[in-house]
């Protein structure tokens, strides 16, 4: 069985969908659709930057989420492939929607870019941050993250892959939990280079100015099961999708029991779509045994073409 999984934000850089767009008219359908949508051209800034540019919440979210559905079009047109589930992180959740048939790219698109806009203005910028403790179980970075916290926030915002989970809240609480962390085993404990602390309580106010957006979309029958970051189970169900969505908002991503779920029900083999590697990297973490490809370029491509040629 086979999964189609979608990076979220950290994963833009420079050039990104470059040569889909260049080689293949339906992704280069994708980046102009996706201009005409936002009402400037984010195309120019996936290509060419500047970086600077591009790691703006508010232009990451729709590039990454444009690159990815770039990729997904080209893949079908290409292959043929499809996908028995979908999932993707945090951002990436949106993309995996798109491919699902539950949104439309145009509203998709717009949703994120407002989506950031909340996310962005909902912490005063260096009030809160976030950072990834390596190598400590989770159980003990949850009693960690409630010692540090005191009368401030701290939690767990992303599980990763076993031994990967980030946190996030207030700046001196991820500090203090840095340091408890390390004291308790952890083999290191990075603070990311994030502007605000994403998927954790301060992002509440956030995911209840999306609630006001996502109230205007039209959500379709869904064609498979997307695998929420909420609950980390597959959800068939349009009339559900505004509640996980906002709820994701500010709760943690369960990318690793996300992973784990789709394995038990069968999936063997995992496709990203979008710029990196990061999500393939994760499986492998999760799922020693999984086959992990990615579409992001012509090489990529190529080695799908090849790959999914040799399979039937």
């Amino acid at each position: 069985m086979l999964a189609f999984i979608f990076p979220g934000q950290g994963a833009q850089h420079s050039g990104m969908g470059k040569e889909l767009a260049n080689n293949f008219p339906v992704a280069r359908h994708i980046f102009e659709e996706a201009n005409d949508a936002l009402g400037f051209n984010l195309a120019q800034l996936c290509f060419d930057g500047p970086d600077e540019e591009l790691k703006l919440t508010t232009v990451t979210q729709p590039a990454i989420l444009t690159t990815s559905i770039a990729a997904l079009r080209v893949l079908e047109q290409e292959t043929g492939l499809k996908a028995d589930y979908a999932a993707g992180h945090s951002l990436g959740e949106y993309s995996a929607l798109v491919s699902a048939g539950a949104i439309s790219f145009a509203d998709a698109v717009k949703t994120v870019r407002q989506r950031g806009a909340f996310m962005q203005n909902a912490v005063p910028v260096g009030v809160g941050s976030m950072a990834a403790i390596i190598g400590l179980d989770a159980a003990i970075l949850q009693a960690v993250c409630q010692e540090a916290a005191g009368d401030e926030i701290v939690s767990a915002a992303n599980f990763n892959s076993p031994g990967q989970v980030v946190i996030a809240g207030h700046t001196a609480a991820v500090e203090r939990a840095m340091v408890l962390a390390k004291e308790k085993g952890a083999k290191r404990a990075l603070p990311l280079p994030v502007s605000a602390p994403f998927h954790c309580s301060l992002l509440t106010s956030a995911g209840e100015k999306l609630k006001d957006v996502l109230a205007a979309i039209h959500f379709s029958a869904m064609n498979i099961p997307v695998v929420s970051n909420v609950e980390a189970e597959p959800n068939s169900k349009a009339e559900r999708l505004q509640e996980l969505l906002v709820t994701q908002v500010s709760a943690p991503v369960r990318w690793d029991a996300s992973v784990s779920r789709m394995v038990e029900l069968g999936v063997d083999t995992f496709i990203e779509l979008g710029p990196g590697k990061v999500l393939s990297g994760l499986v492998k973490r999760i799922e020693k045994s999984a086959t992990t490809m990615n579409v992001e370029d012509m090489n990529s491509l190529h080695r799908l073409i090849e790959w999914s040629g040799e399979k039937c």
